[in-house]
């Protein structure tokens, strides 16, 4: 009867008469027309052909099929690839693409497959085989960009909450809900840049340095002495002697941050009284000092910073049961307050470039909160673990794909997707054949469409030169002269006389 009802009303007529304050106005559907919401996506489908990067994502990938009514892989991978891009977090959301007419055929697709394909699909993969394709996808797109200049790799972890029994599923260091299950995502991040080199899937209490460091020290290994980072950098959960040996005993330097245990603090109270302070930047002043921790295998170079306190101290007691707990702390005139942290670091720059560095550091908080809150780190959830490591690395990757297209067409800066996604892909498009030609009409409602429109043209040219010369070319040669171009004002400010160190900031 559902079906009987469904065919009863789409043969109902297809105009309806509404009125609005703009006057009445008559109101039509058109199913079969060719039309998009994502009218310029063509612009980017362009340039996953010319780099040859989506044709390499297609052929490597494992997926197989024997029955030959399943789906082909090209239209499983265009459908999840699609569905990232549009800023979907839900396997559920595919649904919202599925009557798309104009970028599944530009894809090489057939059609957009339902979620359940795409579930099914990615459970088809045995993770083993799919989790180096996926990573392999990754080196391709960033490795390049490690051999152009002197780069910082930034570690560290985020969590993602879990509101069922999915497997790995534990309670673990979630400050935002504490006692909620979670899982925690590892991430590995080319400084300033903003690529992803990699990300890790694990339970919820996978959480330390201990669990962390195999796969840094994978990553590492995998790099060639030209690849290598400058040094590695990380919060207080990395300023610890295991992580500091390993570095050590690799030649990588680190730079971290130290807990304040009992001998940090004696050490901070010494120096504040005899030490030698010295501008640090951003009204903090810094002193350095060796210091050898209980457990540590040597003595190694401390730098401490700290900035006084201008204003009242108020004290927030977030733990109250009903209702916080707030009070002043007023002190006399003459008695200066602090703030203070202590780094560790096997560099031998001075205090104020020390102290820069690890400020710059903060920007790997924006680029987990851009995957998580704007891509699909927050969601994409299945009950087994294999296919949240899948697609944790898939997301990461179209992220990486993107983040260079859109630095391509503007180099200032990085556009996170909330701008990015308006200005760069949505607009309404529609597709007409004619003469054996395909025409785009693009209409765009974005307060810049004309400035975009002469970006677009402007990456098209780009492209094309690239084009000329494809066949002739790698993968990793295609890629280097995308990402030279991409980063072409970063490198400008190069300097032969002056190390290069690429930081939130930009160039050192």
């Amino acid at each position: 009867m559902g079906e009987e009802h469904v065919e009863s009303i789409s043969n109902q007529t297809s105009s309806v008469c509404v009125d609005t304050f703009g006057g009445k106005i008559h109101i039509e559907w058109d199913p079969e027309a060719a039309v998009t919401p994502l009218g310029q996506l063509p612009f980017f489908i362009n340039f996953l052909k010319v780099s040859g990067l989506y044709d390499a994502f297609l052929e490597e990938c494992p997926l197989k099929y024997i029955s030959p009514n399943a789906p082909t892989k090209e239209d499983v991978l265009g459908t999840l690839v699609l569905s990232i891009l549009a800023g979907q977090t839900r396997y559920s959301h595919i649904t919202a693409i599925r009557c798309d007419g104009v970028n599944p055929n530009l894809m090489g697709m057939t059609k957009v497959v339902s979620e359940d394909s795409a579930r099914r699909a990615l459970k088809a993969i045995e993770e083993e085989p799919g989790v180096a394709w996926l990573e392999a996808q990754l080196a391709r797109v960033t490795h390049p960009a490690l051999s152009i200049g002197p780069w910082i790799l930034d570690i560290d972890t985020t969590v993602k909450c879990l509101y069922g029994n999915q497997e790995g599923a534990v309670v673990g260091y979630n400050p935002g809900k504490p006692g909620r299950p979670c899982h925690s995502y590892h991430g590995y991040f080319m400084a300033n840049t903003r690529l992803a080199l990699t990300a890790e899937v694990n339970a919820g209490n996978h959480f330390t340095s201990r669990h962390v460091s195999p796969g840094l020290w994978q990553l590492l290994d995998a790099l060639s002495e030209k690849e290598r980072p400058v040094f590695i950098r990380g919060d207080a959960s990395f300023g610890v002697e295991p992580v500091l040996a390993e570095a050590e005993e690799r030649g990588i330097h680190y730079l971290a941050k130290l807990r304040l245990t009992r001998n940090v603090k004696r050490l901070i109270q010494k120096l504040f009284s005899s030490g030698d302070w010295v501008d640090a930047g951003q009204g903090f002043t810094g002193t350095e000092s060796t210091l050898k921790l209980t457990g540590w295998s040597r003595s190694r170079r401390v730098v401490v910073i700290r900035r006084e306190l201008k204003d009242e101290i108020a004290l927030v007691d977030e733990h109250a049961p009903k209702q916080l707990s707030f009070a002043f702390i007023e002190t006399i005139d003459k008695v200066k307050r602090y703030e203070y942290a202590v780094l560790v670091t096997s560099l031998q720059d001075e205090v104020l470039t020390i102290a820069q560095h690890y400020r710059d550091r903060a920007d790997m908080e924006n680029c987990f909160d851009e995957l998580k809150n704007q891509w699909g780190w927050g969601g994409y959830t299945t009950q087994d673990i294999k296919r949240c490591r899948f697609i944790s690395r898939m997301v990461a990757l179209v992220y990486n794909w993107w983040s260079l297209f859109v630095r391509i067409a503007n180099p200032t800066k990085h556009h996170e997707a909330i701008t990015s996604r308006p200005l760069l892909l949505h607009a309404v498009a529609k597709q007409t054949k004619h003469s054996g030609q395909t025409c785009l009409t693009i209409t765009s409602n974005h307060a810049k469409s004309a400035n975009v429109q002469v970006v677009l043209i402007a990456l098209t040219a780009f492209l094309k030169q690239i084009k000329e010369y494809a066949e002739h070319l790698t993968i990793a040669e295609r890629m280097t002269m995308i990402i030279s171009h991409a980063f072409r004002l970063i490198l400008q400010k190069s300097s032969a006389q002056f190390p290069i160190l690429i930081t939130n900031t930009g160039f050192i």
